[in-house]
């Protein structure tokens, strides 16, 4: 279900619980409200649609790949650039990292660990902040 976008500040300023296998249908939600904003989004995450837990989904390439409780683990190379938000006016200063490493569950909550670089790396990063509470 497409939902809409969430753009409270104190909400989005709250840790992210970490998800379950209950929370199935917020994966489905997340991938019809990413593919409802294509044209303005390449990330998102659970808090953005209302749902405060630790799931992000990334579009990479075609295909929008879903990380369930995803924790950056290793980061190299920072790097300065501006970031804009769906749920936030205008854009912001921040610092990536160019290569990370990611521990997260796949969508049936089986366990990976994977490195990502350059433009993916940065999405995931400004998700992974959204489950952190940081407000990019």
């Amino acid at each position: 279900m497409i939902k809409p976008i969430m753009h409270d500040t104190q909400f989005l300023a709250q840790k992210a619980m970490p998800a379950t296998p209950t929370d199935v249908d917020v994966l489905t939600d997340l991938r019809d409200t990413l593919q409802a904003n294509t044209e303005r989004c390449v990330g998102m995450a659970a808090n953005m649609i209302g749902v405060n837990k630790r799931i992000i989904i990334v579009q990479m390439g075609i295909l929008p790949v879903i990380l369930v409780n995803p924790q950056i683990v290793r980061q190299e190379n920072p790097y300065q650039t501006t970031e804009g938000c769906l749920s936030l006016p205008g854009e912001r200063p921040t610092t990536r990292y160019e290569t990370i490493e990611v521990t997260y569950q796949d969508q049936a909550f089986k366990p990976h660990k994977q490195a990502f670089s350059g433009w993916i790396a940065q999405i995931i990063q400004h998700e992974v902040d959204h489950c952190e509470g940081l407000i990019i």
